[in-house]
């Protein structure tokens, strides 16, 4: 499986706080991890279908992880709430 941080990713990252992007890099070592199949999924954490190849991971109701998943291919898009994942996906 190959993986993919976009820039939209990174941008959306870039000006939090730094417990929010160790929150961020640990829920996207988890996908990937529950991906490959090395770990399920844990309690508190939810993953979704959002429509079409878009997906959303997310731990408790605040943060949350838009990505697109393909075939072998994952493109992380976004991290954000609730909200601001709606607005991109309205686009």
């Amino acid at each position: 499986m190959n993986y993919e941080f976009k820039p939209s990713f990174d941008r959306s990252v870039k000006s939090l706080p730094l417990k929010k992007k160790q929150e961020i890099k640990e829920l996207c070592t988890t996908l990937i991890d529950v991906l490959s199949e090395k770990q399920e999924l844990s309690p508190g954490m939810g993953l979704r279908n959002l429509r079409e190849n878009f997906w959303e991971i997310r731990k408790g109701l605040k943060m949350r992880i838009l990505f697109r998943w393909r075939a072998d291919h994952v493109e992380f898009i976004l991290a954000g709430s609730h909200e601001e994942i709606k607005r991109y996906l309205k686009k």
